[in-house]
């Protein structure tokens, strides 16, 4: 009986290092051909031991990618708290949404997991979701930018913010694609370039 207190802690951990496991393992393999000996491999566990927690694969992949659309979510938020002012919470926020490289791991993954979307309400409600909450993060900053008079917004916000998180998705997706005329440094400069013109801000 002294053990019944500490079980169910000790099962969350264990889902949570078999979500982690199959995020390394189809960012390393991808979907297609995932298999629950690949997970187990990554997690130092049996197959049997993966199936007793997730007996439906389809349930963890989901939760992998709930996982890291929180985890990436996370993040842009702290890159833009952890600046001060709009332009530069601007600049922090177009830096925080677009791939370190073609290796990048988070976008590769979630890029991965996207493309269960057509196939699978659950994944298609997260990919919503990540682009509702990032046009939430840059519609904040582009009204705070206006309302104090560092921008002069050309359109309606949510139409600039919606163009931001557009235009990331995809030079994020010729990045992780090894597309050699689109590197970080390139998006990124247009991305600014973009916002500049949008914005009526030279600082950005």
């Amino acid at each position: 009986m002294g053990n019944k207190p500490g079980r169910p802690k000790n099962q969350t951990a264990r889902r949570e290092a078999l979500v982690d496991a199959a995020g390394r393992a189809i960012a390393e393999r991808g979907l297609e051909g995932l298999r629950i000996k690949d997970i187990a491999a990554e997690a130092g566990m049996s197959a049997g031991s993966v199936l007793y927690y997730y007996p439906e694969m389809d349930e963890l992949v989901l939760e992998v990618h709930r996982g890291a659309v929180e985890r990436y979510l996370a993040a842009r938020q702290g890159a833009a708290d952890g600046a001060t002012g709009a332009v530069a919470r601007l600049r922090a926020l177009v830096g925080s949404g677009l791939p370190g490289g073609s290796g990048d791991a988070v976008h590769g993954l979630l890029f991965e997991l996207h493309r269960r979307a057509d196939r699978s309400s659950g994944h298609a409600t997260l990919m919503a979701s990540l682009f509702a909450r990032e046009v939430a993060l840059y519609a904040t900053v582009l009204e705070v930018g206006a309302a104090v008079g560092e921008f002069t917004l050309t359109e309606p916000v949510a139409d600039l913010a919606r163009n931001l998180v557009a235009l990331e998705d995809g030079y994020g997706l010729h990045i992780v694609s090894r597309n050699a005329e689109l590197t970080p440094d390139v998006a990124r400069r247009l991305l600014l370039g973009y916002a500049r013109t949008v914005t009526g801000c030279p600082e950005l």
